[in-house]
């Protein structure tokens, strides 16, 4: 067991292993101090990692290095895409039920922060989800609009957890993406999420609909005449009216 002057050589090793390395520093991220995360960071061959804490990122980073792929989406993470992920994890985990009736699995998290359900801005794609779900925003804080999506058992998910980077834009690239990431999703949603039911929504989910079967997701697969709810396409106030509907009535995935 290493003593006191034993962790204090250990630390000191470590800065200077930080120093040595280009320290990214994000703009409109607040940072912890570097002492404080080379107390609290665990260290992988000799280097300090990255932070857990979701509100910040300080990395010891090669500049040289060709950037790892992001977990969540599968593009490549610099550490601008890497603080924004964190950010929307730490939004996201704050209003995740503790058991989840319904999951509303979409295929890709939108580029503008305030379309992001949990953030608490509720424009687009927030705004259309809450109407989706029957929750006013109207005249209530949005701690208590999230709140009340919480204890209604929803949960919005995303087989790309990070918007799309301008490389991978095209139809081709995102649909490679997400198909990429449908076993990875699948386990996390059996093993980790386990809601009761699944709903798919969103048109660019629909060549993947048969990827999502009751035996991989652990529970029904709640779809609209075999394919994912299309809410934001043509016909959108049917569709969310059956969504809406079904939702209601709890229906058997079909």
């Amino acid at each position: 067991m290493l003593g006191f002057n034993g962790r204090d050589t250990r630390i000191s090793k470590r800065r200077q292993l930080c120093d040595a390395k280009t320290q990214i520093t994000i703009p409109g991220v607040q940072l912890p101090s570097p002492e404080f995360l080379l107390e609290a960071s665990p260290c992988v061959g000799g280097v300090p990692v990255c932070t857990p804490f979701p509100a910040a990122l300080l990395c010891a980073v090669d500049m040289t290095s060709p950037l790892l792929p992001c977990d969540g989406c599968g593009q490549p993470a610099s550490p601008e895409h890497i603080a924004r992920r964190l950010q929307r994890l730490e939004w996201t985990t704050r209003y995740r039920p503790v058991h989840i009736a319904t999951l509303l699995l979409a295929p890709i998290s939108p580029r503008n922060d305030a379309e992001f359900l949990y953030s608490g801005k509720f424009a687009g794609e927030a705004a259309l989800l809450l109407e989706v779900v029957g929750i006013r925003a109207a005249g209530k804080t949005a701690e208590t609009v999230l709140a009340e999506l919480q204890r209604a058992g929803y949960f919005l998910a995303y087989v790309l957890e990070c918007p799309l980077d301008a490389d991978a834009a095209s139809d081709s690239a995102a649909e490679s993406l997400l198909r990429g990431r449908v076993r990875a999703v699948g386990a996390r949603i059996r093993r980790s999420l386990r809601p009761k039911r699944t709903v798919l929504i969103g048109e660019a989910l629909a060549p993947l609909s048969d990827s999502f079967s009751v035996a991989d997701m652990g529970g029904p697969v709640i779809l609209d005449g075999g394919k994912p709810f299309a809410i934001e396409g043509a016909g959108q106030a049917e569709c969310v009216a059956r969504l809406r509907r079904t939702l209601g009535g709890g229906a058997a995935a079909v």
